[in-house]
């Protein structure tokens, strides 16, 4: 029968992926949790060269901003005039790159344990 059914469809492994489809949409609790536990690995897999560049630029921005910080704290303990300095720091808007980069690299985390723990609490 099922030789035949093949003959018809083309190829006798569908039926025999239609039956694994259909074992497939009943899953266990464990072959859930097993599925779940490897989408979760997936995804930090995935997320994996995302959190690299995302931790350059952070460093990169970082150290940009700590040596202009080192730079107007040595001139004006120096009695330099900082003004251009300044000038050149608000034309490039380094303190607010500094302040969504802190945002966007913190503020993942903290908003995915916050919403970590209210799951828990329900």
């Amino acid at each position: 029968m099922l030789g035949i059914l093949g003959t018809i469809l083309g190829n006798s492994g569908v039926l025999e992926k239609g039956m694994e489809l259909i074992d497939d949409a009943f899953e266990s609790d464990e072959e859930k949790r097993e599925s779940k536990t490897k989408a979760k690995i997936d995804l930090m897999k995935a997320y994996a060269p995302f959190k690299i560049a995302q931790r350059y630029l952070a460093l990169m921005f970082g150290a940009t901003y700590l040596f202009s910080f080192a730079l107007v704290l040595g001139m004006t303990l120096v009695g330099h005039d900082v003004q251009q300095v300044f000038n050149v720091l608000e034309e490039f808007k380094v303190g607010w790159i500094m302040m969504v980069i802190i945002t966007f690299y913190f503020g993942g985390g903290l908003v995915e344990s916050v919403s970590k723990t209210k799951k828990e609490d329900k």
